[in-house]
C-alpha cells in the first residue's frame, strides 16, 4: 500500500462518485488517498478494523477462510465499494479478506476519527445503510445459487472476474498455475476436478496454460459460458 498526496485526485475521486456530501467538511481533513496493486491484501479476515475503505478504481476479490483453513470467493466488486462498513457499524474484526485484483485506488479513513465527526451525520449513514442492504442480499444470493452451477461455469466467471476490469481496459490478468489449490477452494471444487476443467477449456481453445500461467485465448467464448457473472454484483 501506498499513500497518493494528491488532493485534487481525492477531489476528483469524491466527485466522480457522489461523495462529497457523504464526507463532510469536517471529515475531509482526515481522508487519504491509497493505491494497492494486483494481489495485495486491503484487509485480512480476522484481523483488527481500525480503517474504512471506499473503493474509487479497480477491482477488489472478496474471500473468506473457514476454520479448516478452506477458502471461497464470496464476490469481485467495482467501485463505489466501502471495505470495513459492517465491521465499522457492529464494532467486529475483519470479517472477510479483501484483495486487489487490479491495480486499486481507495479512499480511506480511521473508524475513530469517522465514529467522531460522522455517527451523527445522516448522509453517511444512509450511504453505508444503502451498501450494507445490498451487501447482504448479494450474500444470499450467492449461497443460495453459486454452487448449483457446474464447475465449468465457475470457473468461466472466475477467469473473467480475475483477469479484467471493465473501468480499465489495459488491465489483462493472467491466473498462475501455482495457484490451482488456492483456485479450487476458492470456487469450491476439488484439484482434480478443477485440472480436468482447465483440460476441457483448453481443448476448446477458451484458455491456454504457458509459462506457468493460465491465459485466457477467448473471452467472448468464456462469457457465453458463463453467462451471467457469479462473482460480480
Amino acid at each position: 500500500m501506498r499513500e497518493i498526496k494528491e488532493s485534487q485526485q481525492l477531489q476528483a475521486y469524491l466527485t466522480q462518485h457522489g461523495l462529497e456530501e457523504v464526507f463532510h467538511e469536517p471529515l475531509r481533513p482526515d481522508l487519504g488517498l491509497y493505491a494497492f496493486e494486483p494481489g495485495e491484501e486491503l484487509c485480512s479476515q480476522g484481523g483488527k478494523a481500525d480503517m474504512l475503505y471506499v473503493l474509487v478504481k479497480g477491482k477488489i476479490k472478496i474471500y473468506t477462510t473457514s476454520p479448516e483453513g478452506r477458502t471461497l470467493v464470496i464476490s469481485f466488486k467495482n467501485p463505489p465499494e466501502v471495505i470495513g462498513d459492517i465491521e465499522y457499524i457492529r464494532d467486529l474484526n475483519i470479517i472477510n479478506t479483501v484483495e486487489a485484483v487490479s491495480p486499486v485506488h481507495v479512499i480511506g479513513i480511521s473508524a475513530k476519527r469517522l465514529k467522531k465527526h460522522g455517527d451523527d451525520h445522516a448522509p453517511l449513514l444512509r450511504f453505508l445503510l444503502d451498501i450494507i442492504t445490498k451487501k447482504f442480499y448479494v450474500k444470499s444470493d450467492f449461497l443460495s445459487f453459486n454452487l448449483m452451477y457446474p464447475v465449468e461455469v465457475r470457473l468461466a466467471s472466475y477467469l473473467l472476474s480475475v483477469c479484467y476490469d471493465e473501468s480499465d481496459e489495459g488491465f489483462e490478468g493472467r491466473l498462475a498455475t501455482s495457484e490451482m489449490t488456492d483456485t479450487a477452494n476458492l470456487i469450491g471444487t476439488s484439484y482434480r476436478h478443477l485440472n480436468r476443467v482447465i483440460r476441457k477449456l483448453a481443448e476448446d481453445g477458451l484458455v491456454e496454460r504457458s509459462g506457468g500461467y493460465l491465459h485466457v485465448r477467448n473471452r467472448i467464448g468464456l462469457e457465453q459460458l458463463a453467462g451471467r457473472n457469479l462473482y460480480e454484483h
